[in-house]
Parts: C-alpha cells; structure tokens; sequence
C-alpha cells in the first residue's frame, strides 16, 4: 500500500482502538448483511474476513452455509474484481475501490469451497490484467509491486491450477518481482541476520529493510503455495544462503528456503512469536497474526519441527486475541492444519465452533467437542456483550496487521 494510504488506513485502525472500553457499540447483527461472518464493522475487511472463514472451514471438512458463499460471490465487481466491502452490491464497482488482496483471497477461497468455476475465472482474469510490468503486483491498480501482494496473488493463480511461470508481463513472471525484493547475498550493506528476509517494497534509496509479515508470505509463494498447507509428512531444518558464487542466482525454493532461515531465526531470537510496533511507537508487542503466517511459512518448506514452536506458543497466547474475530480464528484453523495439529483443542478452545459461531450455521456442523472445548466460544455469551467495543477495534485492526500494509 503506498505510503499515505497507509498513514491513513493506520490512523483509522488507531481511531477505532480507542473506541476500546468507551461504550461505542459494534453494529448490530441485525445491520449487518446476512451471510457475512463476524460482528465489526465490515468496511476493512469484509471480504478478507470471509474469505478467511471460508477457507479455515473448508480446510476442516465443514460445509459453509450456503448464504455464507453466496455473500462472498455478491461481492465480486462486474469486472471480475474485489473490494474490501461493498455495502451495496447493487452499485456498480468504482474501479479506484477494487485491490489485489480482496481479489486474490476470495479467489483461494472459492477455489476451496468449489462450485464458482465462473467467478473464479473472473477474478483471475482481472488480477492477470493488473500485473505489473515487473511481473508482480501492487495493493491496486498502478501501485507498485509489493511482496504481500505478489504473494496473495501466486496464492490466487496456484488455487485453480494456473501455471505460475507463463503468467507473465514483459517477459517477467510474479517469481520474478518476488525474488527482487528478497535480501540476498548480493544486496549492498546487508547484514548477514537480515540474508533470506524479504522486504515490503524498496525504499526511496532502493534499499531494502527486512519486514516479518512480507518474509513470511513470501516464503510459502515462493513455492506456488496460498493460505492453504497441509502439514508436511517430514520434517527438514531450514537453509540459509550460501553466499558462493554458485548461489548469488536464486530459484525460488532456495529463496523459500533461506526466507523460513530467517524467520526461524527471528521466532527463536523473540521467543518463538514475531513482534511490531504499532504506528507512532517505537514499542513492539506481539504480532499473532504474522507469527501464524510464519507457521504456515515453516510448514509449506517441510520445517513442521520450526513450525512447531510458534504453533505453540500461539496455543498459549492467541486465544483471547482472536476470540469473536473470524479472520484471526480462521488463521489459527489454518496454522492447525499445516502443523496437524487438532483445531477442536486449541488448549482448551474449539477454534472451529468458535469460527461457526460467528457466521450462519453451516451445511455441515462441525465435529463434535467435548464441554471443555467450549470454553469461552462465543456465541450468545456475555463476552459479547461486554467486548462489543473491543470486538469492533481488533476486527478493524486485524485487516490492517494481515494484510499488506508496512509494519513499522
């Protein structure tokens, strides 16, 4: 996301954390459209946010509601693009209001749920006529290419068997735009800490600064794979670059590869989480989203034993974070999958019936979990009621920390 777009997006998510604790109530079920998951506002996230419930059930082999899907489908523009939200879907789409990421994940999670082959192939064919001369992709539109939203986008296009290499623009394919902005043996004044790490985007010199969440969604597109991994079947330590001649050139496995190095790493240096600064601190506090995205990240490598750690340390911590909210729940499901582990007992929280709680009932009701595993699931509870305010900041926020906009 461009600089002042993301000072913006920021000082709303700010805005709307504030909200915390001072009586301002989230929306009320009744206002919010049928079929959507979650109880905040959907304006950031809408979108992301369903996708990301769609693809954690589906993941677990349970059949979202149909008004579930069917909402997601009424989101796509005429031309075969995503906003973040569109309150009317009855208006026709600005194009200014469409993006890659809102794109690039309602396309991996209907690929998963099938049965929408029609707007599947809409919305490829529209991020395939965004790409970038440099063969990745910006936030929208004639934005420069990024990481995150490169990575989203090879998500996209693996989901419904595209084949990533002749995906190209200018003789440039999106592994092409991805490597470039890969800390490598041959980037000037590069610690060597900071090898394997993947930046945003280039700073104004060029330069290139390690960012957690852009390495991490890197390392698992780097192999042709979305949000979707399943847990390796063997377990491999993860490489760094070996700056000899012979690998100053990389391919993208062995830029996955020295990207999982570096955050596994970072995770064992941090105490096996990732941590950022919110805009306008110079405090970091713990970053669960980017640390389940470095458990997928570990994983789609083979490294289950390095994925592993942060699972567990997510087992410890993430629960109250991600309580109520569907994108957080759903990426807890997803890091369960890719380790193996089982989502029903996330120490003591079923994170599947937790996420069926927040939207319509599914086609499919969940396994069945023992009394235990209903602790704190949500729900009618009175936790929503006394965290309403609360609810409201995380959701907001959470669309900004999972996506692509720079951490400090």
């Amino acid at each position: 996301m461009a600089p002042s777009r993301w000072r913006a997006a920021a000082a709303t998510a700010l805005a709307a954390t504030a909200l915390i604790g001072a009586a301002a109530p989230s929306p009320s079920s009744s206002s919010l459209p049928v079929g959507l998951y979650g109880a905040a506002d959907p304006t950031y996230n809408g979108v992301w946010r369903q996708s990301t419930a769609l693809l954690a059930l589906s993941t677990v082999k349970v059949t979202p509601a149909k008004e579930a899907v069917d909402w997601l489908v009424g989101q796509q523009c005429a031309d075969g693009g995503f906003a973040t939200y569109r309150a009317n879907p009855d208006t026709r789409c600005a194009p200014k209001n469409e993006d890659t990421n809102s794109t690039a994940v309602a396309v991996q999670a209907l690929a998963a749920v099938g049965g929408h082959g029609t707007t599947v192939s809409k919305a490829v064919h529209w991020l395939k006529a965004m790409q970038n001369a440099d063969g990745g992709w910006g936030y929208q539109p004639g934005m420069p290419s990024d990481t995150n939203s490169t990575a989203v986008v090879i998500g996209a296009l693996a989901a419904p068997g595209e084949d990533l290499a002749s995906v190209t623009r200018g003789g440039k394919s999106p592994y092409d735009a991805l490597l470039s902005l890969q800390i490598g043996c041959g980037t000037k004044d590069a610690q060597d800490s900071q090898r394997g790490a993947f930046a945003y985007q280039p700073d104004k010199t060029g330069a290139l600064t390690p960012n957690d969440k852009a390495t991490a969604d890197a390392a698992f597109a780097a192999l042709g794979k979305g949000y979707v991994i399943a847990a390796p079947a063997k377990n491999t330590d993860p490489k760094g670059f070996d700056c000899s001649a012979a690998q100053k050139a990389n391919d993208p496995a062995t830029a996955a590869d020295a990207a999982s190095a570096y955050l596994a790493a970072t995770l064992s240096a941090n105490g096996d989480h990732l941590a950022t600064a919110q805009p306008g601190s110079t405090q970091k506090t713990p970053d669960y989203g980017t640390t389940a995205d470095a458990v997928l990240a570990l994983a789609a490598g083979d490294h289950l034993e390095a994925a592993k750690k942060p699972y567990t340390w997510l087992t410890k911590n993430a629960a109250g974070w991600a309580k109520g909210d569907p994108a957080a729940l759903g990426s807890l499901v997803l890091a369960s999958a890719a380790t193996g582990a089982n989502p029903h007992d996330f120490a003591g929280n079923d994170l599947v019936q937790q996420l069926v709680n927040t939207g319509p009932r599914p086609e499919q009701s969940p396994a069945p979990s023992s009394s235990a595993d209903h602790k704190g699931d949500g729900g009618g509870s009175a936790w929503w009621i006394v965290g309403a305010g609360l609810v409201a900041g995380i959701g907001i926020g959470w669309a900004f920390s999972m996506r692509n906009k720079k951490q400090v």
